[in-house]
């Protein structure tokens, strides 16, 4: 009877699942599975009916990959301007998101719903609008945003080309690339977090108060500790998300505000080298399952050492 109500139960369980599996399935595994195998091929130019099926040399892809990395300065710009801004801007994200969420939840409700909305419109806003608001803001002339408010403030002399300078660069281009991306991060921890914080009981905090903690005190003993889900959440997450994210700076980089190379992360390496250029799809594809087994293994070892699998185990209860 037991064994039949647990083959019931589990019927019940994978039919609800069955939708999201399917499309989990289609828009990802496929795709993946896809993606391997034509990182095995010589398809270039998009010529299918030639390449498609040339399983000649299967590994010709990886080894060009590595030498590329290996001894072309360009793609080993790629390289470090991906673990520069991946680990960088992640930090602003996580840290930005839950100092915003904190300073809302302490505000009153009038101004916090304002402050929100405010800190809500980088996620809101159209990615070319987004873009092109800080082409001009960080544009290297005269006419420039910021060029122009260090010159009324005597700060600079001659406009500086924040992505594009030798005198800057690399720090300028990962500037405006992590910049950029970052306050979209911001406000995706912000809403977690706040959601979070707001979800909490509001006897705790009372109880905390009544008790004589400090602002800091409750910050640090009783919110923070209350939404460690949600920071590993946001924390893989985000980390995850910026291994891939590459829509910002594609227009940044085409619209010349940045260093072609210096702001190319590798998920933009991939794309460039599938769909402009060279058009090597084969490269392309062995270039994209490398990055998915990068992000594996930082998304494992990332939910590591956040202490995951401690917060899996379920509470002893009373004895």
């Amino acid at each position: 009877m037991k064994h039949k109500r647990f083959l019931t139960n589990y019927c019940i369980a994978f039919l609800f699942l069955t939708p999201a599996l399917a499309l989990v399935m289609v828009f990802y595994i496929i795709p993946l599975i896809l993606s391997i195998y034509i990182s095995f091929t010589p398809l270039h130019d998009w010529r299918v009916d030639k390449y498609m099926f040339d399983l000649s040399n299967p590994l010709q892809n990886y080894q060009d990959l590595f030498y590329l990395v290996t001894h072309d300065p360009d793609t080993w710009k790629v390289v470090l301007t991906t673990i520069v801004f991946t680990f960088v801007t992640l930090a602003i994200n996580v840290f930005g998101g839950l100092g915003l969420a904190l300073a809302a939840y302490l505000m009153e409700e009038r101004i916090s719903t304002f402050y929100r909305t405010l800190w809500l419109l980088p996620r809101m806003t159209p990615i070319a609008v987004y873009s092109l608001l800080w082409y001009y803001f960080f544009h290297g002339s005269a006419q420039g945003i910021l060029n122009n408010i260090l010159r009324m403030l005597g700060l600079v002399d001659e406009p500086i080309g924040w992505g594009t300078d030798p005198r800057v660069l690399p720090w300028g281009a990962w500037m405006v690339i992590i910049y950029v991306n970052g306050l979209v991060g911001v406000s995706f921890g912000m809403v977690i977090f706040y959601s979070a914080f707001r979800s909490l009981p509001r006897e705790r905090v009372i109880a905390a108060r009544v008790d004589g903690a400090t602002t800091l005190q409750l910050v640090r003993y009783i919110l923070i500790p209350s939404i460690r889900w949600h920071l590993v959440f946001v924390t893989v997450w985000q980390l995850l998300s910026l291994l891939t994210t590459y829509a910002h700076i594609f227009l940044l980089v085409e619209w010349n505000l940045v260093d072609r190379w210096w702001s190319t992360t590798w998920a933009l390496f991939v794309f460039n080298t599938a769909f402009t250029g060279v058009l090597n799809q084969g490269l392309a594809a062995a270039a994209a399952t490398i990055l998915v087994i990068i992000g594996v293994c930082l998304g494992l070892i990332t939910l590591k050492l956040l202490g995951y699998q401690r917060m899996m185990v379920e509470p002893r209860g009373e004895l």
